[in-house]
């Protein structure tokens, strides 16, 4: 059920169907050289509508901003900041209670510790705040890799990579822009660095020529399909 295209008494309908609604987010950032910079809203927005086929629920608007650190200084990264970013997140969640909804999935695109964790934290705060609703955060990305075990090939494949190549070359052929060279950042262990595009210069992170639209297809198939089975648990979870 899109929140996007329905009308008020659809969404009154719908609440008698589920109350679990997927919170989808992802970022406006730099894929490397060959893929656009709304990767991971794209990618994540297009596996909960799947999943959300398979088993119903709502699908909120995608949230096409988070907190960028790695990609920061890469041209056409926009990052918001951590507080903004919570903010965000625990508005969304009150609002859709507000209306009904009770089983909260924040699902991510963007697989960025700091923003990841985020998520965390929000989701932490709003199970105090809220004692009857149901909270789960998913890397969308994490999901994917181990729903594909035995598809992916590169190991270690991360961000503009093998994965995310593959997803886009089938989900948006005519967004997929040349191609791009293997590579692995090195940032320093444990230290901070204001210069990241020194330590990482492509953005790529993975190998982008292990991709096809074949791979992407079976990636998408099979993330979606775990992911409407773990909706089916999560629906039934009752804590100890």
């Amino acid at each position: 059920m899109l929140i996007t295209d329905m009308t008020m008494p659809e969404f009154i309908a719908g609440l008698k169907e589920s109350q679990t609604i997927f919170l989808p987010f992802g970022s406006t950032e730099e894929h490397g050289p060959h893929l656009p910079l709304d990767t991971d809203t794209m990618q994540v927005y297009a596996t909960v509508k799947a999943a959300a086929e398979l088993y119903k629920t709502f699908v909120a608007p995608p949230v096409h901003y988070g907190i960028c650190r790695s990609t920061s200084e890469h041209p056409g990264t926009v990052t918001l900041a951590s507080d903004t970013f919570r903010a965000l997140v625990r508005d969304l969640i009150r609002g859709f209670y507000s209306q009904g909804l009770k089983n909260f999935i924040l699902i991510s695109g963007h697989a960025g510790k700091t923003h990841i964790g985020a998520l965390i934290e929000v989701g932490e705060q709003m199970l105090k705040e809220l004692p009857d609703i149901r909270l789960a955060v998913i890397n969308e990305y994490d999901f994917c890799y181990r729903a594909g075990c035995g598809i992916i090939e590169v190991e270690g494949d991360s961000h503009a990579g093998e994965v995310e190549t593959a997803r886009i070359q089938h989900l948006f052929p005519d967004l997929v822009k040349g191609s791009a060279a293997r590579e692995f950042p090195d940032f320093p262990e444990y230290i901070l660095v204001r210069n990241k595009t020194a330590y990482w210069s492509s953005g790529v992170w993975g190998d982008p020529a292990f991709a096809s639209p074949e791979k992407g297809e079976k990636l998408c198939r099979v993330t979606a399909a775990a992911l409407a089975e773990f909706v089916k648990e999560f629906e039934i979870f009752s804590e100890r």
